[in-house]
């Protein structure tokens, strides 16, 4: 079996980003992370303005954050403690994920949390 791009499933549009600057009549230039692998001038029939999500809609989770050069993901609270091996472990709630992406993080993962 090979393994193929469906372009029928994939995600239309991707963002939302911050228009950093025009470039011309037809091309605007977006505000991208540095985690993000597109160009940033793009052609303005390709920008939507943005809309909130509809209740029930899948939320798509927000991408990790760089943080001294490296990608991390953002600690919405730690929810439980406990040792095991006798090492110290949390379980961490992760900001914009739901209750089934909850982990168990050993002390050391979590410095700039």
């Amino acid at each position: 079996m090979v393994d193929r791009r469906t372009d029928k499933l994939t995600e239309r549009f991707v963002g939302p980003y911050r228009v950093k600057g025009i470039v011309s009549s037809n091309a605007i230039e977006l505000d991208l992370l540095s985690s993000v692998r597109i160009y940033p001038v793009v052609n303005v029939s390709r920008i939507c303005r943005y809309r909130d999500q509809v209740k029930g809609q899948k939320v798509m989770p927000p991408p990790p954050v760089e943080i001294q050069e490296e990608m991390e993901y953002e600690v919405e609270k730690i929810l439980s403690k406990r040792k095991r091996y006798g090492k110290v472990e949390y379980l961490v709630q992760w900001k914009g994920y739901t209750a089934e992406e909850d982990t168990w993080e050993k002390e050391g993962n979590l410095g700039n949390a």
